[in-house]
């Protein structure tokens, strides 16, 4: 079905021709589908055989083979098939090895880009790679590193360990020996990499989508460059790789119950669709990481999909498709292919069809982002439903009616606005302080999720004392140094247009309207972020390191100053490290981080994937506003304490707001790690009831645990529980006692226990409170009021201290 008939044609022809069948006769037919799904592709084909013949015994399976292949020829590229035909090794009993092979080639030359690119751009570029694998001077080195892929995962009788170990020394001597330039040598070791990091495939399975492959995280450890310190030395827990038609996509996560957002990447040409293949691997990474260091609030760790889709490539056969039908199909194929390695049914391979080296059941969480639209996300839910996952639900998040959308709702955006609001007052910017408004530029549209959520929240929390002096997205730019008209703005977002729909009889007379389909007008555009003057900038769209270290100084004004003292990172890696490093530095410009500002999206997420597991669909729905509006409160409430605790760790110590943003994460991600691992202790299950507790009270929407307390232990996954119980009392502590709290426990056994001891000593202090407030203070309230304070304030950091310990459990006897 949505086949293109030409092309469609055209590609079976050439696998006829290939194998020598001579085509008598062809029907060709596109009829509606009465589904409303587009259309399908027809085709009849008569043929004989013009050589050799197969035997009546294998004419069967000859057929079985040739029906395969024809229907695998939707989904894989035109290069891939023209790899496959051209193989010298035209037998029967080989054509299927030859498509394989092509397949197999094709991805291992898809990871190797972004790999050994970062190495020298140039010298690895998607081209000279293939050059490498096709070449007749290296071909006997890359096909037997495909049939070693083959061998290894072979449902039918997969190669033993000793063998396949022995066979990859072989391949690595012979290349040693007889490869002497070193970029073939380099690509071809790193294909055997590839292989050896591969746990799983589906690569045998006749139904599939796309070609994906498990990689184990060390296969990337020489991580990309400009990543922060603590990323350096973070492998990622796991790497899925899908290539298919037209696309390639990676997920990368950082612990193994994980949550991220999927985004399609579209370039525009043939040089940026080179420059992002070859930045793919390190943008997702990138992403899974700061995913890892804005998820330290809930069970689930970071992750990321980044699928790239090829839009402009000449070398198809059809070179300017329907592109929203090819992002459409791609996410089809990438989120198919992630279902058919994660939903294993049986774990017999000859009856399942993967060879699963892992061992271990895998399920993964996505979430809508970047050119994921409803309709995608309707399919990839049915579609895992259909393929019997688990819970269907839980896989894409934002199902609409059914879920919680994170547009309709704003749910980025009031975090992102909490964060200013903490950062104006802190800097004195703040309209409640100046008595003046205050002014603010954004990139992303009013018809973008963050940005127009952002216009909405300001006129709602502000009103007039919010003047929007900038705006840009990809259409163009709106710029007024007297505030844009915002009665305009509301419209614009309202009907979900675009910055170039802004009626330019309302730009103020020192303002300007530019339009991206001129040069001057992209020149405008590309650089409003840095020309137009504002006391906050909020980048709520535009690609990762649009501000880097090369650029950084266009931030600043010919006086040193920056167009903007405050930024607050509503986009992912909008701004590099070390660009946002250079800016304190030079100018003193406060950078409220991406990990922590934009965090409640993901949050929501997380709650819509709990409220999807605990309730069923009508319960849900009938419930919905006031989990909802639960929701929205909850996600206040935890973007005010990090944004509290964020200034005065800035305000106490020396150092820029990223880095005590990341330090924040990475405390509550290294106390949650310790006591998840320490719940499966004797000391750990002592504490289970007090904890499961604890997630009911202070986790999860009042909505949600009123409807299903009761339910958890049995509906939600066992280490999905604990990470909650986890993420639970680490973010509590943090939040109250601050990161050195942490930090200063250098062993993780000892942090536990620290935890564990805190959740006790709260105990305690809540159980004297009590006491105190029932007490008879003979009318002196204020007394009263003074201690229950003064216990609140410091009664459990003094519990924890031996003296006060031991006279405490003394005073109980």
């Amino acid at each position: 079905s949505n086949a293109i008939p030409q092309a469609a044609l055209h590609s079976i022809l050439s696998v006829f021709n290939a194998r020598n069948l001579d085509v008598k006769r062809t029907n060709l037919n596109v009829l509606e589908d009465p589904t409303g799904n587009g259309t399908v592709t027809m085709i009849r084909i008569m043929f004989n055989f013009a050589g050799e013949q197969p035997d009546e015994a294998d004419l069967d399976a000859y057929l079985r083979v040739l029906e395969r292949d024809i229907k695998r020829l939707k989904w894989i590229d035109d290069s891939t098939l023209d790899r496959a035909l051209s193989s010298q090794n035209t037998s029967h009993q080989n054509q299927e090895a030859n498509m394989l092979r092509a397949e197999t080639l094709s991805a291992l030359s898809g990871i190797l880009h972004p790999l050994l690119s970062q190495q020298d751009y140039w010298a690895f570029s998607n081209t000279s790679i293939a050059r490498v694998v096709d070449d007749s001077r290296y071909c006997r080195h890359s096909m037997g590193i495909a049939d070693l892929f083959l061998a290894r995962f072979d449902p039918k009788g997969p190669l033993g360990d000793a063998r396949y170990h022995a066979w990859i020394q072989a391949l690595r001597n012979d290349i040693d020996q007889d490869v002497e330039e070193l970029i073939p040598r380099s690509v071809l070791h790193k294909m055997v990499d590839v292989v050896e990091a591969t746990s799983r495939t589906n690569l045998f399975l006749t139904e599939r989508y796309a070609l994906a492959l498990r990689l184990d995280g060390s296969l990337f450890a020489m991580n990309p460059k400009g990543l922060e310190n603590q990323e350096r030395d973070e492998l990622a827990y796991g790497v899925f790789f899908v290539d298919g038609r037209r696309f390639k996509g990676f997920h990368v996560r950082f612990r193994d119950i994980a949550r991220g957002g999927l985004r399609l990447v579209t370039p525009f040409s043939e040089e940026q669709y080179s420059i992002e293949s070859a930045r793919q691997f390190k943008e997702t990474y990138q992403l899974a990481f700061a995913q890892q260091l804005k998820n330290k609030d809930i069970p689930e760790g970071g992750s990321k999909c980044v699928v790239l889709v090829d839009t402009v490539s000449a070398s198809e056969r059809v070179a300017n498709p329907d592109k929203n039908l090819l992002m459409r199909k791609s996410v089809k194929a990438f989120t198919d292919a992630l279902l058919d390695l994660t939903v294993i049914h049986d774990k017999d391979p000859a009856k399942s069809g993967i060879v699963d080296i892992l061992n271990k059941d895998e399920l993964l969480y996505l979430g809508p982002d970047e050119q994921v639209i409803p309709e995608d996300i309707n399919w990839i839910i049915q579609r895992a439903e259909e393929r019997g996952h688990p819970s269907p639900s839980a896989f894409m998040s934002s199902k609409p009616f059914t879920g919680i959308n994170h547009k309709e709702y704003g749910v980025t955006s009031e975090g992102v606005q909490v964060f200013l609001d903490t950062a104006l007052r802190e800097m004195g910017m703040h309209p409640n302080t100046t008595g003046r408004p205050f002014t603010v530029k954004m990139t992303g549209g009013p018809d973008g999720d963050v940005a127009g959520n952002m216009l909405k929240i300001l006129a709602r929390e502000y009103g007039e004392d919010a003047l929007v002096v900038g705006l840009a997205d990809a259409s163009g730019s709106a710029e007024d140094p007297e505030g844009l008209d915002a009665h305009e703005l509301a419209r614009l977002v309202r009907e979900e247009r675009a910055v170039s729909d802004f009626n330019p009889a309302l730009i103020g007379p020192k303002g300007i309207l530019h339009s991206s389909s001129t040069i001057e007008g992209q020149r405008a555009r590309n650089t409003m972020h840095n020309r137009v003057v504002a006391d906050a900038f909020i980048p709520a769209g535009g690609r990762p390191a649009t501000i880097n270290e090369d650029n950084w100084n266009a931030f600043l004004l010919p006086d040193g100053m920056p167009s903007s003292q405050l930024i607050v990172e509503g986009a992912n890696l909008f701004i590099t490290p070390g660009a946002r490093q250079k800016l304190f530095d030079e100018a003193a410009v406060r950078i409220v981080k991406d990990s922590s500002a934009n965090k409640c999206g993901v949050i929501c997420s997380s709650f819509e994937i709990m409220c999807s597991m605990l309730l069923n669909e009508s319960e849900f729905t009938s419930s919905k506003e006031h989990i909802v509006e639960d929701v929205l409160t909850r996600l206040r409430q935890l973007a005010r304490l990090e944004a509290d605790l964020l200034f005065k760790e800035f305000n106490d110590l020396p150092g820029a707001l990223p880095h005590f943003s990341e330090r924040i994460s990475v405390a509550i991600n290294r106390m949650t790690d310790a006591l998840a691992e320490a719940l499966d202790t004797p000391e750990g299950k002592e504490h289970y009831e007090s904890l499961l507790a604890l997630v009911i009270k202070d986790h999860m929407p009042k909505s949600l645990a009123k409807k299903s307390a009761s339910r958890m232990e049995s509906l939600l996954p066992e280490q999905y529980l604990k990470n909650a119980m986890a993420s639970t009392l680490a973010s509590r502590i943090v939040y109250r006692e601050g990161v050195q709290y942490v930090e200063n426990q250098t062993d993780n056994g000892m942090l536990a226990k620290l935890a564990f001891r805190y959740l006790e000593a709260e105990q305690y202090v809540a159980e004297v409170m009590k006491s105190l407030d029932s007490a008879d203070w003979k009318g002196d309230d204020a007394a009263k009021a003074s201690a229950v304070a003064m216990l609140r304030h410091g009664a459990v950091r003094s519990y924890l201290t031996e003296p006060m310990t031991r006279a405490c459990e003394d005073a109980s006897k």
